[in-house]
Protein backbone atom coordinates (compact mmCIF):
# COMPACT_ATOMS: atom_id res chain seq x y z
CA UNK A 1 0.00 0.00 0.00
CA UNK A 2 1.27 2.93 -1.16
CA UNK A 3 1.28 5.57 1.86
CA UNK A 4 1.58 8.96 1.00
CA UNK A 5 0.14 12.76 2.55
CA UNK A 6 -3.05 12.08 0.45
CA UNK A 7 -4.75 9.56 -0.81
CA UNK A 8 -3.13 6.41 -0.87
CA UNK A 9 -3.04 3.32 -3.21
CA UNK A 10 -3.93 0.00 -1.93
CA UNK A 11 -1.54 -3.28 -0.58
CA UNK A 12 -0.24 -5.63 -2.50
CA UNK A 13 -0.84 -9.47 -1.86
CA UNK A 14 0.14 -11.58 0.62
CA UNK A 15 1.55 -9.81 3.53
CA UNK A 16 2.93 -12.75 5.81
CA UNK A 17 -0.06 -11.82 8.81
CA UNK A 18 0.67 -14.71 11.21
CA UNK A 19 2.45 -12.56 14.58
CA UNK A 20 3.89 -14.13 17.66
CA UNK A 21 5.04 -11.88 20.47
CA UNK A 22 8.00 -11.37 20.29
CA UNK A 23 8.35 -11.06 16.87
CA UNK A 24 11.41 -12.88 15.85
CA UNK A 25 11.12 -11.78 12.26
CA UNK A 26 8.89 -9.49 9.59
CA UNK A 27 7.89 -10.62 5.95
CA UNK A 28 9.18 -7.17 3.68
CA UNK A 29 6.19 -6.55 1.06
CA UNK A 30 7.02 -4.08 -1.62
CA UNK A 31 6.97 -0.45 -0.73
CA UNK A 32 8.65 -1.40 2.86
CA UNK A 33 12.45 -0.19 3.05
CA UNK A 34 14.81 -2.20 5.92
CA UNK A 35 14.37 -2.20 9.65
CA UNK A 36 16.67 -0.52 10.90
CA UNK A 37 17.45 -0.50 15.17
CA UNK A 38 19.03 2.76 15.13
CA UNK A 39 17.77 5.08 18.21
CA UNK A 40 15.30 8.74 17.06
CA UNK A 41 17.45 11.36 16.89
CA UNK A 42 16.22 14.58 19.20
CA UNK A 43 13.79 12.42 20.43
CA UNK A 44 13.13 9.39 22.99
CA UNK A 45 10.82 6.74 22.10
CA UNK A 46 8.67 7.37 25.37
CA UNK A 47 8.07 10.99 24.01
CA UNK A 48 7.37 9.09 20.75
CA UNK A 49 4.69 7.44 22.77
CA UNK A 50 3.46 9.68 24.64
CA UNK A 51 2.80 12.46 21.76
CA UNK A 52 1.13 9.34 18.86
CA UNK A 53 -1.02 8.54 22.39
CA UNK A 54 -2.32 12.03 22.37
CA UNK A 55 -2.71 12.30 19.01
CA UNK A 56 -4.52 8.59 18.65
CA UNK A 57 -7.08 10.07 21.60
CA UNK A 58 -7.58 13.16 19.47
CA UNK A 59 -8.22 10.47 16.33
CA UNK A 60 -10.71 8.70 17.95
CA UNK A 61 -12.85 11.37 19.04
CA UNK A 62 -12.76 12.67 15.87
CA UNK A 63 -13.81 9.81 13.85
CA UNK A 64 -16.88 9.51 15.91
CA UNK A 65 -17.75 12.65 14.31
CA UNK A 66 -17.43 10.65 10.92
CA UNK A 67 -19.61 9.15 9.05
CA UNK A 68 -18.34 6.39 6.51
CA UNK A 69 -19.27 3.14 4.46
CA UNK A 70 -17.89 0.21 5.23
CA UNK A 71 -18.08 -3.62 3.67
CA UNK A 72 -16.94 -6.85 5.52
CA UNK A 73 -15.71 -10.13 3.17
CA UNK A 74 -14.92 -12.89 4.69
CA UNK A 75 -14.32 -16.23 3.00
CA UNK A 76 -13.08 -19.66 3.77
CA UNK A 77 -11.37 -21.27 1.10
CA UNK A 78 -9.29 -24.67 0.34
CA UNK A 79 -6.46 -23.86 -2.23
CA UNK A 80 -7.74 -21.49 -4.56
CA UNK A 81 -11.32 -22.73 -4.13
CA UNK A 82 -14.04 -20.60 -2.06
CA UNK A 83 -15.64 -22.83 0.02
CA UNK A 84 -18.06 -20.02 1.76
CA UNK A 85 -18.72 -16.43 2.44
CA UNK A 86 -19.88 -13.87 4.42
CA UNK A 87 -20.59 -10.85 3.31
CA UNK A 88 -21.85 -6.97 4.80
CA UNK A 89 -21.89 -3.23 3.11
CA UNK A 90 -23.57 -1.59 5.40
CA UNK A 91 -23.29 2.93 5.97
CA UNK A 92 -22.27 3.94 9.49
CA UNK A 93 -24.24 6.76 10.06
CA UNK A 94 -26.37 9.03 12.64
CA UNK A 95 -29.53 9.11 12.88
CA UNK A 96 -32.44 12.14 14.13
CA UNK A 97 -30.67 12.00 17.48
CA UNK A 98 -27.38 12.29 16.46
CA UNK A 99 -27.10 8.42 17.71
CA UNK A 100 -24.59 6.30 15.75
CA UNK A 101 -26.39 4.12 13.64
CA UNK A 102 -25.46 1.02 11.20
CA UNK A 103 -27.54 1.38 7.88
CA UNK A 104 -27.18 -1.93 6.38
CA UNK A 105 -27.01 -1.63 2.50
CA UNK A 106 -26.21 -5.56 1.24
CA UNK A 107 -26.13 -8.61 3.63
CA UNK A 108 -26.96 -11.81 1.06
CA UNK A 109 -27.18 -15.16 3.22
CA UNK A 110 -23.85 -16.06 4.34
CA UNK A 111 -22.65 -19.47 2.49
CA UNK A 112 -20.21 -20.23 5.78
CA UNK A 113 -20.26 -23.75 7.06
CA UNK A 114 -16.80 -24.75 9.09
CA UNK A 115 -17.35 -21.43 11.01
CA UNK A 116 -19.72 -18.94 11.60
CA UNK A 117 -19.42 -15.05 12.47
CA UNK A 118 -20.10 -14.31 16.32
CA UNK A 119 -20.57 -10.93 18.14
CA UNK A 120 -17.38 -11.00 18.90
CA UNK A 121 -15.81 -10.97 15.06
CA UNK A 122 -18.20 -8.29 14.41
CA UNK A 123 -17.20 -6.24 17.82
CA UNK A 124 -13.58 -6.59 16.40
CA UNK A 125 -14.36 -5.82 12.95
CA UNK A 126 -15.92 -1.95 14.84
CA UNK A 127 -12.98 -1.50 17.23
CA UNK A 128 -9.94 -3.75 17.03
CA UNK A 129 -9.04 -3.94 13.56
CA UNK A 130 -9.05 -0.29 13.25
CA UNK A 131 -6.51 -0.53 16.52
CA UNK A 132 -6.51 3.10 18.39
CA UNK A 133 -3.75 3.23 21.03
CA UNK A 134 -5.09 6.47 23.33
CA UNK A 135 -2.94 7.81 26.34
CA UNK A 136 -6.23 6.38 28.07
CA UNK A 137 -5.63 2.84 27.53
CA UNK A 138 -1.23 3.06 27.02
CA UNK A 139 -0.89 1.77 30.41
CA UNK A 140 -2.40 -1.66 30.01
CA UNK A 141 0.24 -2.33 27.27
CA UNK A 142 4.14 -3.33 26.89
CA UNK A 143 5.35 -1.07 24.37
CA UNK A 144 8.82 -2.09 23.13
CA UNK A 145 10.78 0.36 20.57
CA UNK A 146 11.95 -1.39 17.61
CA UNK A 147 13.15 0.85 15.61
CA UNK A 148 12.46 3.04 12.31
CA UNK A 149 11.17 1.71 9.14
CA UNK A 150 10.07 3.20 5.39
CA UNK A 151 6.53 2.97 4.54
CA UNK A 152 6.75 3.97 1.00
CA UNK A 153 6.69 7.89 1.05
CA UNK A 154 6.46 7.65 5.23
CA UNK A 155 9.54 7.64 7.67
CA UNK A 156 8.05 5.65 10.29
CA UNK A 157 8.62 4.83 14.42
CA UNK A 158 8.18 0.96 14.56
CA UNK A 159 7.00 -0.75 17.93
CA UNK A 160 5.63 -3.95 18.82
CA UNK A 161 2.93 -4.05 21.72
CA UNK A 162 1.58 -7.00 23.85
CA UNK A 163 -1.01 -6.51 26.90
CA UNK A 164 0.50 -6.40 30.42
CA UNK A 165 -2.33 -8.92 31.50
CA UNK A 166 -5.35 -10.25 30.29
CA UNK A 167 -8.59 -9.12 32.03
CA UNK A 168 -11.15 -11.40 32.18
CA UNK A 169 -14.20 -10.50 29.74
CA UNK A 170 -11.61 -7.86 27.77
CA UNK A 171 -10.20 -8.05 24.53
CA UNK A 172 -6.85 -6.11 23.59
CA UNK A 173 -4.66 -5.83 20.25
CA UNK A 174 -1.33 -7.91 20.15
CA UNK A 175 1.44 -6.87 17.38
CA UNK A 176 3.26 -4.04 15.34
CA UNK A 177 2.37 -0.84 14.92
CA UNK A 178 4.07 1.83 12.56
CA UNK A 179 4.24 5.71 13.81
CA UNK A 180 4.56 8.49 11.40
CA UNK A 181 6.93 10.23 12.08
CA UNK A 182 6.07 13.98 11.33
CA UNK A 183 2.25 13.35 12.53
CA UNK A 184 3.21 11.08 15.10
CA UNK A 185 0.09 8.88 14.33
CA UNK A 186 -0.38 5.28 13.84
CA UNK A 187 -0.63 4.58 9.88
CA UNK A 188 -0.50 1.11 10.13
CA UNK A 189 -1.06 -2.30 12.41
CA UNK A 190 0.03 -5.51 11.96
CA UNK A 191 -0.90 -8.15 14.79
CA UNK A 192 -4.38 -10.08 16.09
CA UNK A 193 -7.02 -9.48 18.64
CA UNK A 194 -6.20 -11.72 22.18
CA UNK A 195 -7.09 -13.86 23.76
CA UNK A 196 -8.90 -16.13 21.60
CA UNK A 197 -12.43 -17.68 23.56
CA UNK A 198 -12.72 -21.36 24.47
CA UNK A 199 -16.19 -21.30 23.98
CA UNK A 200 -18.86 -19.06 22.15
CA UNK A 201 -18.02 -20.35 18.70
CA UNK A 202 -21.48 -21.83 16.99
CA UNK A 203 -19.31 -24.21 15.34
CA UNK A 204 -15.78 -26.38 15.55
CA UNK A 205 -16.40 -27.07 19.02
CA UNK A 206 -17.81 -24.16 20.61
CA UNK A 207 -14.24 -22.10 19.66
CA UNK A 208 -13.62 -18.76 19.01
CA UNK A 209 -10.45 -18.13 17.04
CA UNK A 210 -9.64 -14.58 15.58
CA UNK A 211 -6.90 -14.39 12.28
CA UNK A 212 -4.00 -12.06 12.30
CA UNK A 213 -4.29 -9.14 10.29
CA UNK A 214 -2.98 -6.06 8.74
CA UNK A 215 -4.62 -2.46 8.93
CA UNK A 216 -3.52 0.30 6.64
CA UNK A 217 -4.43 4.01 7.50
CA UNK A 218 -5.05 6.98 5.10
CA UNK A 219 -5.05 10.68 5.75
CA UNK A 220 -8.35 11.98 6.04
CA UNK A 221 -9.32 16.01 5.39
CA UNK A 222 -5.64 16.13 5.08
CA UNK A 223 -5.68 16.09 9.43
CA UNK A 224 -6.79 12.53 10.49
CA UNK A 225 -4.90 9.32 9.46
CA UNK A 226 -8.42 6.87 9.56
CA UNK A 227 -8.10 3.12 8.59
CA UNK A 228 -9.19 2.55 4.65
CA UNK A 229 -8.45 -0.96 4.52
CA UNK A 230 -7.88 -4.58 6.66
CA UNK A 231 -6.44 -7.63 5.35
CA UNK A 232 -6.38 -11.13 6.94
CA UNK A 233 -5.60 -14.54 5.21
CA UNK A 234 -4.71 -17.19 8.34
CA UNK A 235 -5.13 -20.51 9.30
CA UNK A 236 -7.33 -21.03 11.92
CA UNK A 237 -6.32 -24.01 14.07
CA UNK A 238 -9.34 -25.51 15.59
CA UNK A 239 -9.31 -28.79 17.63
CA UNK A 240 -11.47 -30.26 14.71
CA UNK A 241 -9.15 -28.98 12.10
CA UNK A 242 -7.26 -26.22 10.76
CA UNK A 243 -9.51 -23.48 8.41
CA UNK A 244 -8.14 -21.10 6.17
CA UNK A 245 -9.71 -17.81 6.58
CA UNK A 246 -9.43 -14.57 3.99
CA UNK A 247 -10.58 -11.70 5.52
CA UNK A 248 -11.10 -7.82 3.77
CA UNK A 249 -12.68 -4.81 5.68
CA UNK A 250 -12.87 -1.58 3.84
CA UNK A 251 -13.65 1.74 5.34
CA UNK A 252 -14.51 4.52 2.84
CA UNK A 253 -16.76 7.58 1.80
CA UNK A 254 -15.44 9.45 5.21
CA UNK A 255 -17.53 12.56 5.50
CA UNK A 256 -17.82 14.95 9.00
CA UNK A 257 -21.19 14.96 10.50
CA UNK A 258 -22.87 18.53 10.63
CA UNK A 259 -22.89 18.15 14.59
CA UNK A 260 -21.92 21.11 16.93
CA UNK A 261 -18.80 19.27 18.71
CA UNK A 262 -15.49 20.79 17.99
CA UNK A 263 -12.93 18.50 16.03
CA UNK A 264 -9.67 19.52 17.33
CA UNK A 265 -6.28 18.32 16.45
CA UNK A 266 -2.98 19.85 18.17
CA UNK A 267 -5.44 21.69 20.31
CA UNK A 268 -6.68 23.53 17.19
CA UNK A 269 -10.05 23.52 16.18
CA UNK A 270 -10.49 21.86 12.36
CA UNK A 271 -12.66 23.76 10.22
CA UNK A 272 -15.80 22.09 9.12
CA UNK A 273 -15.49 21.32 5.21
CA UNK A 274 -17.43 18.68 3.13
CA UNK A 275 -14.99 16.08 2.99
CA UNK A 276 -14.05 14.16 -0.25
CA UNK A 277 -14.75 10.52 -0.44
CA UNK A 278 -11.78 8.37 -1.46
CA UNK A 279 -10.77 7.03 -4.59
CA UNK A 280 -11.94 3.78 -5.62
CA UNK A 281 -9.41 1.35 -5.36
CA UNK A 282 -7.70 0.26 -8.84
CA UNK A 283 -5.19 -2.48 -8.59
CA UNK A 284 -2.21 -2.25 -10.84
CA UNK A 285 -2.02 -4.25 -13.76
CA UNK A 286 0.89 -6.13 -12.09
CA UNK A 287 -0.76 -6.99 -9.48
CA UNK A 288 -3.00 -10.41 -8.55
CA UNK A 289 -6.50 -9.75 -8.26
CA UNK A 290 -7.45 -9.79 -4.18
CA UNK A 291 -10.31 -12.59 -3.52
Amino acid sequence: MMLRRRWLEWPVWALGLLLVWPVAAWAQPQGEGELTTSEPQGITPQQIIERFANKEKEFKLAREQYTYQQSITVQTVDGDTVTGEFRLVEDVVFDDKNRRVEKVLFAPQSTLVTIGMTREDMDDIEHRLPFVLTSDEIGEYDILYVGQQRQDELQTYVFDIAPKTIEKNKRYFQGRIWVDSQDFQIVKTQGKTVPDIGRGKRKNGDENLFPAFTTWREQIDGVYWFPTYTRADDILHFSSGDVHIREIVKYANYKRFGTKVRVTYGGEEIPRAESQPAPSPQPSPSQPAKP
